[in-house]
């Protein structure tokens, strides 16, 4: 075979000895025409990739991770889809990111149906993605209905257990974090609409994981609260995966176990959790729920205003039957005159008021007279001469006082005296200082009064009159010999 290619392309040249094939060799094959090359440009060479990727790629489902998510102004939402082995671009475009049904954000993890097509400027394949869902959300519904089946079995979406809200709470429990906006939603309303509610808020995590235990903590917590009357628990709105703390069971029974009214305000108004069926009341919004708490007041008070109305009416209702009553009797014979009669007896009231004061007056004088007289009588005593003779022998108290301290301190003194100096006759330190010293063993424990309590090497101390010695005796002297 390589012999006959050599052939093909080997022409003999002129003045070549070699012999050209005679009729009785084989015909060499013909050689087959080279096709014409064909050059494509860069954009021809993108537009075909692009049209054999949206061919062969036209409709896939593509499941995994969304990282540097990018909303643009134009609508378009762009974004990273991986795994952990790879990853690819994608891209929602407007008329498509309106379906959306939720926020699509980093971290979430979603089920893609879209085509795949380049982005011929830069030759970069992406994901056109027509529709999304969070991955594992019939999963998530599944334990939601099959968890709401298991409490509704047990009685506790029964309505007949649900208590009516308190007309007039002195205080309010809220269950709910303090980052989120929900806190502030209800502090504003209840600060514009009842300013003299008294609220404890017991924060808490309301998303991720152990939110439930620590929502569950958070009710046992402020239910063992002194004076509260009601509890608001929820949060803002989400993802279902943001809300899934409040359909634990843990939280569902923490609720139910709840001695107060409980207001389930979680999410947004079409959002349904556990939390709403087990709670006493259910409020779309975290604002919703303080606008509950308050709507009880507003009832209230306008129920009183109703009332006050009421006995306004009834009572102009009663005088007038009275003045009416009252103009039928002055129409009638037996009451001709009356008004004179009525003047009369007034002008009798104003005579007896004026005797009344006349005695009243004599009264008073002659209780006057008797003050007079008993201030005249007063005077006849010089309180100046008593407080005199009083203030002498006061002194005079005074100086004998004196007089026995001063005899006492003497005495005293004396005493003192003559103690000290028995004492300083006592003192063994006055012998020391004529020049005798007290020796002791070495911890000090004893004194040593004849020599043979002690050993050669054995340490001793001295007391002196001033200081101590601590010494070593070398030598030790019984005076035996010198007996």
């Amino acid at each position: 075979m390589s012999s006959s290619l050599l052939d093909l392309f080997d022409e003999p040249e002129a003045g070549d000895d070699r012999v050209a094939p005679t009729n009785s060799d084989p015909p060499a094959p013909a050689a087959p025409a080279p096709e014409p090359r064909r050059v494509l440009s860069v954009g021809e060479l993108a537009g075909q990739i692009r049209a054999r990727l949206e061919r062969e790629f036209g409709d896939v489902w593509v499941e995994g991770e969304v990282s540097n998510c990018r909303p643009w102004k134009t609508g378009h939402i762009y974004f990273t889809l991986k795994d952990a082995t790879a990853q690819v671009k994608g891209v929602v475009f407007r008329s498509a990111a309106r379906r959306l049904r939720f926020t699509l954000e980093d971290g979430l993890h979603v089920v893609a149906r879209g085509r795949v097509s380049a982005y011929t400027p830069k030759s970069e394949y992406q994901l056109v993605c027509e529709h999304l869902e969070p991955a594992g959300l019939g999963a998530l519904q599944l334990a939601f209905d099959q968890l709401r089946q298991q409490l509704d079995a047990e009685g506790l979406f029964d309505p007949a257990r649900r208590r009516p809200l308190p007309a007039l709470p002195r205080k309010i429990g809220v269950v709910t974090s303090l980052d989120g906006a929900a806190v502030r939603d209800i502090i504003n309303v209840l600060r514009r609409r009842y300013p003299n509610a008294h609220m404890v808020i017991r924060p808490t995590r309301v998303q991720g994981e152990g939110a439930a235990a620590q929502i569950a903590q958070a009710l046992a917590a402020i239910s063992a609260v002194d004076g509260v009357d009601v509890v608001i628990v929820g949060r803002g709105g989400g993802s279902i995966e943001d809300l899934w703390a409040f359909n634990a069971e843990r939280v569902a029974r923490a609720i139910a176990a709840c001695p107060v009214p409980t207001i389930s305000a979680v999410g947004h108004e079409t959002d349904v959790t556990i939390a709403d069926f087990v709670a006493d009341v259910r409020a779309p919004t975290p604002s919703a729920a303080a606008e509950l708490v308050v709507a009880r007041k507003d009832e209230f008070a306008g129920r009183i205003d109703q009332l006050a109305r009421r006995v306004t009416t009834a009572i102009e209702a009663v005088l007038h039957r009275a003045n009416s009553r009252l103009r039928a009797l002055e129409a009638q014979a037996g009451y001709a005159g009356f008004h004179t009669r009525v003047a009369l007896l007034a002008r009798r009231v104003t005579e007896l008021g004026h005797d009344l004061r006349y005695q009243i007056d004599d009264g008073l004088a002659g209780r006057h007279r008797a003050l007079r007289a008993l201030r005249d009588s007063l005077h006849g005593f010089d309180l100046r001469r008593r407080l005199g003779a009083l203030r002498t022998r006061l002194v005079e108290a005074d100086g004998a006082l004196r007089a026995a301290v001063v005899a006492a301190r003497h005495e005293a003194g004396q005493r003192f005296g003559n103690a000290s100096a028995r004492l300083d006759t006592l003192n063994p330190l006055a012998v020391l200082g004529r020049g005798y010293a007290v020796c002791w063993n070495a911890d000090r424990t004893a004194v040593v009064q004849r020599a043979g309590e002690v050993g050669p090497g054995q340490q001793v101390r001295v007391t002196l009159a001033e200081g101590e010695l601590q010494c070593t005796v070398t030598e030790v002297d019984t005076g035996t010999e010198r007996g």
